[in-house]
């Protein structure tokens, strides 16, 4: 990633960020993604929200999901990824 671009652009963030919450980006990729954050508000917040979400979802557990919540989920996953 790093030798091919000269900044990593919003799309290249999106592609690369669950690599970069794992800690499994290379350390120049990794820094070069942390530079992007420095300066793009839509981006900061995107990695934000994905923490959050990890963090709230790591406490769920099967048994605090109503069938009807597991539905309304899945649902919302199969419409954004055909969307």
């Amino acid at each position: 990633m790093t030798n091919e671009i000269e900044q990593l652009s919003c799309q290249e963030l999106v592609e690369v960020v669950t690599n970069y919450l794992e800690g499994a980006l290379p350390d120049a990729d990794r820094l070069e993604l942390e530079r992007h954050l420095e300066t793009c508000d839509g981006c900061r917040q995107y990695v934000e929200q994905l923490r959050t979400t990890i963090v709230l979802t790591g406490e769920a557990r099967p048994l605090d999901l109503t069938s009807e919540a597991e539905d309304a989920l899945l649902a919302a996953f199969r419409d954004w990824k055909s969307g």
